[in-house]
């Protein structure tokens, strides 16, 4: 095969594990409708904590996706993010083990790594003792975990990292990968999965003050609104496979996209006010990256927090940086913000849109107070090239990234 490099890093592969679908097809179907699935969490253990309302990821049957062997090392959100890279390099054509291992690296943001696993083996050393605490407590915990765990269970041995720069981690582990493809590697899988709602991790989550916690799913997050009143956590995510464009073609296989652009900045934590220039840079940055002219912007996924404030901050940013109105929408507010999967899965929300030709839109939001064209109540049909996705972080990361179909990939 051909080592003719293109210098664009392809989306090949798409992997999806989401409170509103377990595939790409049923996360979609559920966007593109504007269907809500947010709804009083369930989960053991967490009924008497203030926070009510999440996007809990149900029927998923981690046996059934992943090895014994592995599943008694790991945490549930290395669960979803061994699932969604499965799902991913299958439909990228590239599933078993690769022939040259060291041409395909892997690269995961984590906001909180495994709470799950670390809360159950801490009640055993203080309820039990030392000797009932297992091996894989040492690794299981860890923001790497997924990364490590999905590179030894595909015998993959490029590149591999993790980022860890709370929300918009996960659109920076997008940019780590596609310069990866441009430095020469031939594939990378990238993304983020979280699973923030075991008791222990909720007790931390309360400590932030832009947490929804409202009892009503159709209420309790709602931005861009008069009645924005915080963001409701969720989890899952989405993992994709990420490769040089020509050596995609050469395989014969679909580029779902073109991961053009990105850019990042650090505003402080929770100075949202702040963040409108520092997302404004951002993006700009992002566009100059790719080489995009702001009124190439077809559509912006807003990273819609749900507080007055930010909220105010992002439609400013989008304004100074774009200087016209683009349509804008945040499809996360039917299935919640799962930290670090939200922007990634934001961006499959983007590559999707492109293919279908269809603007989703924002549920449970209507009477929207700010000067944005924010599309609610119906997806919107537009002929969509370009797309930005942004994301800002609850310790003060801003990020953008500029999509591109991928038929368009070559202008």
């Amino acid at each position: 095969m051909s080592k003719r490099r293109s210098g664009r890093a392809a989306v090949t592969g798409i992997g999806v594990v989401a409170p509103n679908g377990l595939s790409t097809d049923a996360y979609w179907k559920s966007v593109s409708e504007g269907l809500g699935v947010l709804d009083l969490i369930t989960r053991e253990g967490c009924e008497h904590l203030p926070l009510r309302v999440a996007g809990e990821v149900r029927s998923f049957d981690p046996a059934a996706l992943v090895e014994d062997r592995f599943l008694v090392q790991t945490d549930r959100f290395s669960h979803f993010a061994m699932a969604a890279a499965a799902l991913a390099l299958d439909d990228a054509g590239l599933g078993g083990e690769p022939a040259d291992p060291y041409s395909v690296g892997v690269v995961t943001a984590a906001g909180s790594g495994g709470g799950e696993f670390g809360q159950r083996e801490l009640q055993k050393l203080w309820g039990q003792g030392s000797k009932f605490v297992g091996p894989y407590q040492s690794i299981a915990w860890f923001y790497a975990a997924s990364t490590g765990q999905i590179s030894i269970r595909g015998g993959l041995k490029g590149p591999c990292g993790v980022v860890a720069s709370d929300e918009a981690g996960g659109l920076d582990s997008l940019a780590h990968a596609a310069r990866a493809v441009r430095r020469g590697t031939d594939v990378m899988v990238v993304g983020a999965a979280e699973a923030p709602l075991a008791p222990y991790s909720m007790v931390c989550q309360l400590g932030y003050p832009e947490l929804s916690t409202l009892d009503d799913p159709d209420r309790a997050y709602r931005p861009f609104t008069e009645k924005a009143c915080g963001f409701v956590p969720a989890e899952g995510g989405a993992l994709l496979v990420v490769e040089d464009e020509d050596r995609a073609r050469e395989r014969g296989v679909p580029v779902r996209g073109v991961v053009a652009g990105h850019a990042a900045t650090f505003t402080g934590t929770s100075r949202w006010a702040e963040s409108r220039e520092g997302l404004a840079h951002a993006i700009t940055g992002a566009l100059d990256e790719a080489g995009v002219a702001p009124e190439e912007i077809d559509v912006v996924f807003a990273d819609a927090l749900g507080v007055p404030e930010a909220d105010r901050a992002e439609a400013l940013a989008i304004a100074d940086a774009l200087g016209t109105r683009v349509p804008v929408t945040a499809p996360k507010t039917g299935f919640g913000r799962a930290y670090c999967g939200a922007p990634v899965l934001d961006t499959v929300a983007a590559l999707l849109a492109m293919e279908h030709g269809l603007v989703p839109p924002t549920p449970n939001v209507f009477d929207v107070c700010h000067d944005l064209d924010l599309v609610t109540s119906h997806a919107r049909p537009a002929e969509l090239r370009t797309a930005l996705v942004l994301s800002r972080g609850l310790m003060g990361s801003n990020a953008a990234l500029v999509v591109r179909r991928g038929d368009d990939s070559a202008r």
